[in-house]
């Protein structure tokens, strides 16, 4: 089974995740930011990566970027050594007028690009930089190439919604197993 716990305890911050890649999407998170639980769940049931997860902190930025880390670093522990793994996905997903592409590589070499193009400053209780750093903790500590960006729309809660889900349906793609592959998807024959 690929499941991991992560837990982070700081002087701001106490989180606790855990994931099972092979799951149905099934969620229980708690940040006590509403939008990123929205964010969250979203991101669980359309991987069907399940995430329980349990976060407080001293100030939201904090609890952010720390959520970011540990569900990263979670997933990442789950994948192991990537053996076997499709190792690239990607989704263009629509979510009422917008339009969000998500692209991932598990190479183990993080690079994130996020092109949210919001015209907000806030996402219901999230500034919009907080949701951009936490997809870039996310991707730093998950160890992967993740580029997210919003093609089209008006709502800036769809925008992010749509980037999401996309991001979601990409996840759920790179870390299925590849029944025609055994070893490291690479030609280097590591990540």
């Amino acid at each position: 089974m690929r499941t991991a716990r992560v837990k982070r305890r700081t002087a701001e911050t106490n989180i606790v995740a855990e994931v099972n890649l092979d799951g149905e999407g099934v969620y229980d998170v708690a940040t006590g930011i509403r939008f990123l639980d929205h964010m969250l769940a979203t991101l669980s049931k359309h991987s069907l990566i399940d995430i329980n997860l349990r976060a407080e902190g001293d100030l939201r930025h904090h609890v952010i970027e720390d959520v970011g880390i540990v569900l990263g670093r979670a997933l990442s522990e789950a994948l192991g050594e990537r053996r076997g793994i499709r190792r690239f996905g990607y989704a263009i997903t629509p979510m009422d007028e917008a339009l969000a592409l998500a692209a991932i590589d598990l190479v183990k070499r993080p690079k994130p690009v996020i092109k949210l193009r919001t015209k907000l400053d806030a996402i219901e209780d999230i500034p919009v930089s907080e949701l951009v750093h936490f997809l870039e903790s996310l991707a730093m500590s998950l160890e992967a190439a993740v580029h997210v960006r919003v093609l089209a729309g008006e709502d800036d809660h769809h925008k992010v919604e749509a980037v999401f889900k996309a991001l979601a349906l990409a996840l759920r793609q790179a870390i299925e197993q590849d029944p025609r592959r055994s070893g490291v998807p690479s030609t280097k024959e590591s990540m």
